[in-house]
């Protein structure tokens, strides 16, 4: 059983078909690495695997509802019929901008949302993992890239359930990489600043954005392609002592 990779495989981007993620599908992709979009935009996750494909790359869309066990396991099967087997799994998707969010104070949240929120962000990776990790453990090898954010670190009023969520993601992260440390298989974590994500994004989005330009050492509105190579990093075999870790992309504003 290798415990090295030697040739590109498969990687699973969850909520590939826009923004941030949309980003890691070009670089993994120019990487030499097949990619699976998976999003709950079909139609989206398609149009991005047609733009690999006619990129030059190996590109596969699912439709695929991370919070819903069933969606998840077709996923994997999928992956697995198309290509083999899953080398990589980056965590991306999430309720923030595509799947939106409310942004009152903790008082103000309501039931439902604080709900999906946790079932989504927390609940839909631990699904992923879950499913990924026997196909990885069989290859003694695997890389899972989770996606935190500097507020989990930092705190950020107004949004108490997603911060809560992705602070989650943050002891997930290690507590995972200690349990498959055995079997091959490496997790780490980026964790983004504010970014630019948003597609076609109005003007009171790219100002709030340069907002935040203010707390960084490095200042300018960051943006998608700034989180690209960190995943790219811990998806390679660059990084294959590396597991347990936390990388915060955000240009220096929050600093640990």
């Amino acid at each position: 059983m290798s415990t090295n990779q030697t040739t590109p495989g498969a990687v699973i981007i969850t909520g590939g078909a826009h923004g941030i993620g949309s980003a890691y599908v070009d670089r993994l992709s120019a990487d030499g690495y097949a990619v699976v979009i998976a999003d709950l935009d079909e139609a989206g996750a398609q149009a991005k695997a047609k733009d690999v494909a006619a990129a030059g790359g190996k590109a596969l869309a699912l439709r695929t509802d991370i919070s819903v066990e069933a969606d998840v396991a077709a996923l994997i099967t999928g992956t697995v019929a198309e290509f083999g087997t899953v080398t990589g799994l980056v965590n991306n998707a999430a309720v923030f901008s595509v799947v939106p969010m409310s942004r009152g104070t903790f008082a103000e949240i309501e039931l439902d949302e604080w709900d999906l929120m946790m079932r989504v962000n927390l609940r839909g990776t631990w699904q992923m993992c879950k499913a990924v990790t026997p196909h990885m453990a069989r290859n003694g090898y695997g890389k899972i890239v989770n996606v935190s954010s500097g507020t989990a670190i930092k705190g950020s009023a107004g949004r108490i359930h997603y911060v809560t969520s992705k602070a989650g993601i943050l002891g997930f992260t290690k507590t995972l990489a200690r349990e498959v440390g055995a079997d091959g298989i490496r997790v780490n974590c980026v964790a983004p600043g504010s970014t630019l994500s948003e597609e076609n994004p109005d003007e009171r989005t790219v100002e709030y954005r340069k907002s935040r330009v203010g707390d960084r050492a490095l200042g300018r509105v960051q943006m998608p392609e700034d989180l690209a190579g960190a995943v790219s990093f811990f998806i390679s075999p660059d990084s294959d002592f590396v597991t347990g870790q936390t990388l915060v992309v955000d240009g220096g504003a929050c600093m640990h």
